[in-house]
């Protein structure tokens, strides 16, 4: 059953109704996961919700080959004007995963994963993982239980709230995301401010 979050015609409504509703400024996870990526020799990614594109263009900039998966068709579309028609985007939902049988050098999922309920957050993070090439890293942005929304709407379960327009969110601490990405190489989590306070989770595939 697929959630309320990865219903394709909540987020085509909101990308038909609100277009570029983030600008195209690259967010700062994705600055830092840049520099990153090109300090670690990174040669080709994969954006699981790439959305418009705003945060695939800083990763093409350095020579990155990015590919995207995305739900809302207007979404791609909007990608493919401003950015060019020449990027892979898959048209589906990551609960759908995998796309491709490739193996990427790194994987960026942003803002994405705390919209999805436990047994979808398990398989992402299972799959992501499983797309990396040995000795690849991804990076996850999750928002905090620091946001101010956090408790705020109508408890779904733990940690998980009914915040606005039926959006679900899952707050994560430093102790829930031990939990779920302690067997996918988990190595770092640092906090990062946003529109929402986030933490940054950086994750390496190889000897543990």
């Amino acid at each position: 059953m697929i959630n309320e979050n990865e219903k394709p015609e909540f987020w085509e409504s909101a990308f038909i109704n609100k277009q570029e509703m983030w600008g195209f400024e690259p967010s700062k996870s994705a600055v830092l996961t840049k520099d990153f990526f090109v300090q670690k020799s990174v040669k080709n990614i994969l954006i699981p919700g790439i959305g418009y594109g705003r945060n695939a263009q800083i990763f093409r900039d350095h020579g990155i080959v990015v590919t995207g998966i995305e739900l809302s068709k207007t979404a791609i579309d909007m990608a493919r004007k401003h950015y060019g028609a020449d990027m892979t985007i898959y048209h589906g939902s990551v609960i759908d995963m995998p796309f491709d049988k490739c193996l990427y050098d790194g994987i960026f999922c942003y803002a994405l994963i705390h919209l999805l309920d436990e047994s979808e957050r398990e398989k992402l993070i299972h799959d992501c993982y499983n797309q990396l090439a040995d000795n690849g890293y991804m990076v996850f942005t999750a928002i905090s239980k620091e946001a101010p929304t956090y408790g705020q709407g109508k408890l779904v379960s733990k940690d998980r709230y009914e915040i606005f327009d039926g959006v679900k969110m899952f707050f994560y601490d430093r102790e829930s995301v031990q939990a779920e990405f302690s067997k996918a190489g988990l190595f770092e989590i640092t906090e990062v401010t946003e529109n929402y306070p986030f933490l940054l989770i950086k994750c390496r595939k190889g000897d543990q």
